[in-house]
């Protein structure tokens, strides 16, 4: 709790419930950006210039112009019309677009409330419009990569950059929680259970990245087999444990299989453990979260045997923010600390 003021903490939930679902937003669009390969379409940060979208047939032209001279256009979209073009373009756009809003929609209202309450007690929510900041820097970060001798971004930025907006995403809601749900649960488990269940759930999310990064959903269409075999038959056992399996896409996607069934698993266990000593005030939240998972992991299957159908692999990502908000609910609900 920030303050005892009943209206200054009504305006505080808010505003919080505002930016979660505006980041919630993003991260879909952001989703769909990759999806439709609209990412390196704008070749310039422009971090002021490029508010506004082109106005004119000059400035249409000129950023095709400018996309014309990247591998992606070279070696993959030598065909693209400038119609085909725009359609890409304003995925981009969006998706920078958003970002512009939510730190203005951050940074106003934080301004305010410093002058409510003591900055001092704000500092975690300073704390994430400086990761709001960072974050557009490890965006463009993640675009350069594509610019000169790929025609795809780089998994390993690609992931960096969806793990900071969950994790951006997990602190706004964790700070919502702080001002609205009481922890009376006395019956609870210890801490370390559900923050190895959440790093899970991240490392998760990290390497559905790395697949989406990879169009490594695209192969092996079938489940629960990969192709003709539970292991990928391209690949040897062994390179399953070399640093560079993590840029083979058949081991990619046997990886982000094989961690659903862990989380799976791990969720079984703790599921047993409140049941069995009857912890009457996680009912709720351990249900929740099943319900999620298995949505999840259903999604998940769809997506392989659709080939990453842009529809289909849009609502696997949006089901995520549900899967992790329930995780950082239930791990609220079982710890302590602020």
């Amino acid at each position: 709790m920030y303050t005892t003021n009943t209206k200054i903490n009504n305006q505080l939930s808010i505003w919080l419930v505002v930016m979660f679902w505006i980041i919630s937003f993003m991260i879909i669009v952001g989703g769909l950006t990759r999806l439709t390969d609209s990412g390196l379409s704008i070749t310039e940060w422009e971090l002021f210039s490029g508010f506004f979208p082109p106005l004119n047939q000059n400035d249409w032209i000129v950023y095709f112009n400018l996309y014309k001279q990247i591998p992606e256009f070279k070696l993959q979209n030598y065909n693209m019309t400038l119609n085909e073009f725009k359609v890409i373009f304003w995925w981009e756009w969006a998706h920078r677009f958003l970002g512009r809003l939510i730190g203005l929609g951050y940074l106003i209202p934080l301004i305010y409330f410093s002058f409510k309450i003591k900055i001092t007690k704000l500092l975690s929510l300073y704390f994430i419009f400086f990761l709001i900041c960072f974050q557009g820097f490890i965006g463009w970060y993640m675009v350069s990569s594509g610019l000169i001798d790929r025609i795809d971004v780089s998994h390993f930025r690609l992931s960096l950059h969806l793990l900071l907006a969950f994790f951006i995403l997990s602190l706004i809601y964790w700070n919502y929680l702080k001002i609205n749900v009481s922890r009376t649960i006395t019956n609870k488990l210890d801490t370390f259970l559900p923050l190895l269940f959440i790093i899970l759930i991240f490392l998760q999310i990290s390497i559905g990245a790395f697949v989406s990064g990879m169009d490594a959903g695209k192969i092996y269409n079938s489940w629960p087999l990969m192709g003709s075999s539970y292991f990928p038959d391209d690949n040897n056992f062994y390179n399953l444990f070399e640093i560079k399996a993590l840029s083979d896409p058949s081991l990619v996607q046997f990886i982000h299989r094989n961690l659903a069934y862990l989380i799976v698993v791990f969720y079984i266990l703790i599921l047993f453990k409140i049941y069995s000593n009857k912890m009457y005030g996680l009912y709720k939240s351990i249900n929740y979260l099943g319900i999620f998972i298995i949505l999840q992991i259903i999604l998940g299957i769809y997506t392989v045997l659709y080939g990453a159908q842009i529809y289909i692999a849009s609502m696997h990502q949006i089901s995520s923010i549900f899967l992790v908000s329930s995780s950082i609910y239930f791990l609220y609900l079982n710890t302590k600390f602020n």
